[in-house]
C-alpha cells in the first residue's frame, strides 16, 4: 500500500514537471506566424519566447526559498496559479501585449519543477528517492521533446488557441492531483524572505539574460546590449555582497560555494548549453529545403515527430541513471551523461544528412541528458541541509537556464555568420551547422571534465538526497 501511494506521488510530480515544461515549447510551431497573428513585427514577436525565459529565471529562486520557508507542496500549488492564468490569457490574446503577459505568467510556473524535486525528499522513503528524483529532473527535457510534435499537430489541424486551452486544462488537473495526492511538506527553514536579495537577483538576471538573448537582434556592440551586460556585471557582485551579510539570504552563498555544489552548478551551465545546442540545430536541418543539399525538407509536424523519441529516451533512461547513481554515485552518472552527449554530437559528423541519422543523434544525446539531469539534484541535495533543498535545487535549475540562454546566443551567432544564399534569402550553411555541433560536443566534454573535479564523497547510505551529517551542515 505504501509503495502504491509513493508511486502515485511520483507520477503526479513527474506529470507536473512535464506539463510545466510543455509551456516552454507551446509556441514553437507558431513562431513563423506569430507576427501575423499578433499584428506585430517578427522582432517584437520574439518577446513571446524571451519573456517566458526571463520570468522563469527571476521567479524560480524565489519560489525555491519560499518552498523552504512555507512548504514545497504549498508553493507548487501557488506556481500552478500563474501557469493556469497565463494559459487563459494567451488563449484570449489578440495582440502582442496580452500574449507577452500570459507567457510571462507561464514562465512563473516553471518553479514547480525544482520544488517538486525537493519535495520528493520530504514525502518519499529513502529507497524510492533515486529513481523518482531522476524522473522528475528529466521531466523538463521530456516535456520539451514531447510538446513539440503535440503543439505542431494542434497548430496545424486546429486553432492555435486550443494549445493554450489544453495547457490550461492540464495545469488545472495537475494542481488538483497535487492537492489530492501529494501530502503536505513541512517547512524546513526559518526566517523570512529576503526581498532585497530577490529584487537584486531579479534585476541582475534580467540584465544578463536579456542582454545575452537579445544581443543578436540589437547588435552586440549596441548601447542597449552593452548597458544591460554592464549592469549585470555590477549588480551580480553587489547582490553577492548583500547575500553574504543578510541574516536570512535568498541563496546561502556559503553553502553554494561548497565544492560539490559549486562545481555541480558550473557543470549544469555547460550541460544546459550542450543540451540546447542540438535542439536548435536539428530542428532547422530537418525543416530546411532538400534543395540546399543538406536540409531534409520536413514539415514542422514531421520534424517534431522525428524529435519526439528523444523525450521517450529520457523517460526510459532515468531509472537506469538512478541505479547507476546508487551503485557508483551521482558524480559517475553525470560524467557518463556528459560523455554520452559528446558521443551523440560526434555521431553527427557521419550521420548528418538523413532523417534516421538525426533520430539516432537526438536519441543518443537525450540518453546523455537523461543521465546528467537526473544526477544533478542528487549531487546538490547530497551537499546541502534539509532546510535549503528548495532554494538549492531552484538555483541549480537557474544555472541550467543560463546555460541554455548562452547556448541560444552562441549558436545563433555561429549560424548567422556562416550562411548561404538560397533564392535571395540567407540560410545557415552546412558548415555553420557542423560548427555548432562541434561546439556542443566541446561543451559536453567540458562538463565531463568539470564533473571529474567533484569531491568523491558519497552520502552515508549511498542514496541520493540522504540527510547530511551535522558536520557537513555546519
Amino acid at each position: 500500500m505504501e509503495d502504491t501511494r509513493a508511486q502515485g506521488i511520483v507520477t503526479v510530480m513527474a506529470v507536473a514537471g512535464i506539463v510545466a515544461s510543455l509551456s516552454q515549447t507551446l509556441v514553437v510551431p507558431l513562431i513563423g506566424v506569430l507576427p501575423a497573428l499578433l499584428r506585430t513585427t517578427a522582432s517584437n514577436a520574439s518577446w513571446v519566447i524571451t519573456v517566458t525565459l526571463l520570468a522563469g529565471a527571476v521567479t524560480t529562486p524565489v519560489m525555491g526559498r519560499l518552498g523552504d520557508l512555507y512548504g514545497k507542496r504549498r508553493m507548487m500549488l501557488v506556481c500552478s496559479v500563474p501557469l493556469v492564468v497565463g494559459c487563459v490569457v494567451c488563449a484570449f490574446a489578440g495582440s502582442l501585449a496580452p500574449m507577452v503577459i500570459g507567457r510571462g505568467l507561464q514562465g512563473m510556473g516553471m518553479g514547480m519543477i525544482p520544488l517538486g524535486i525537493s519535495a520528493l525528499r520530504d514525502v518519499l522513503p529513502p529507497h524510492r528517492l533515486g529513481p523518482s528524483i531522476a524522473l522528475m529532473s528529466s521531466s523538463m527535457g521530456i516535456g520539451g521533446a514531447l510538446g513539440l510534435p503535440l503543439s505542431a499537430a494542434v497548430a496545424e489541424y486546429a486553432s492555435w488557441r486550443v494549445l493554450f486551452w489544453g495547457s490550461a486544462a492540464l495545469s488545472l488537473l495537475v494542481s488538483l492531483l497535487i492537492w489530492l495526492l501529494v501530502p503536505a511538506t513541512p517547512a524546513k527553514a526559518k526566517g523570512r524572505i529576503d526581498l532585497v536579495g530577490a529584487l537584486g537577483l531579479g534585476a541582475a538576471l534580467v540584465c544578463l539574460l536579456l542582454g545575452v538573448s537579445k544581443g543578436a537582434d540589437w547588435g552586440w556592440s549596441s548601447g542597449t546590449t552593452l548597458g544591460l551586460l554592464g549592469a549585470a556585471v555590477v549588480l551580480l557582485p553587489a547582490w553577492g555582497w548583500w547575500e553574504l551579510r543578510v541574516r536570512d539570504p535568498l541563496v546561502d552563498l556559503r553553502v553554494t560555494a561548497r565544492p560539490q555544489v559549486l562545481l555541480t552548478n558550473v557543470a549544469s551551465i555547460v550541460v544546459g548549453f550542450s543540451m540546447y545546442a542540438q535542439s536548435l540545430i536539428v530542428i532547422q536541418i530537418l525543416q530546411l529545403p532538400a534543395a540546399t543539399g543538406y536540409g531534409l525538407g520536413q514539415s514542422m509536424l514531421a520534424a517534431g515527430l522525428w524529435m519526439a523519441p528523444s523525450g521517450l529516451m529520457m523517460m526510459i533512461i532515468s531509472p537506469i541513471g538512478a541505479r547507476l547513481s546508487a551503485a557508483r554515485g551521482p558524480k559517475t552518472t553525470l560524467i557518463v551523461g556528459s560523455l554520452v552527449m559528446a558521443l551523440g554530437y560526434g555521431l553527427s559528423l557521419v550521420l548528418l544528412g538523413s532523417t534516421w541519422g538525426m533520430l539516432v543523434i537526438t536519441c543518443v544525446i537525450a540518453i546523455g541528458v537523461g543521465f546528467a539531469y537526473g544526477s544533478m539534484p542528487a549531487l546538490i541535495m547530497g551537499a546541502v541541509p534539509l532546510s535549503e533543498t528548495g532554494a538549492a535545487n531552484s538555483f541549480n535549475t537557474l544555472m541550467r537556464s543560463i546555460g541554455t540562454t548562452v547556448s541560444a546566443a552562441v549558436i545563433g551567432v555561429v549560424l548567422s555568420q556562416l550562411t548561404i544564399d538560397f533564392g535571395g534569402h540567407p540560410l545557415p550553411s552546412e558548415a555553420g551547422f557542423r560548427t555548432g555541433l562541434l561546439i556542443g560536443c566541446g561543451a559536453a566534454l567540458v562538463a565531463a571534465a568539470v564533473t571529474m573535479t567533484l569531491p568523491g564523497r558519497r552520502d552515508r547510505d549511498g542514496q541520493a538526497g540522504a540527510p547530511l551529517p551535522e558536520a557537513v551542515k555546519s
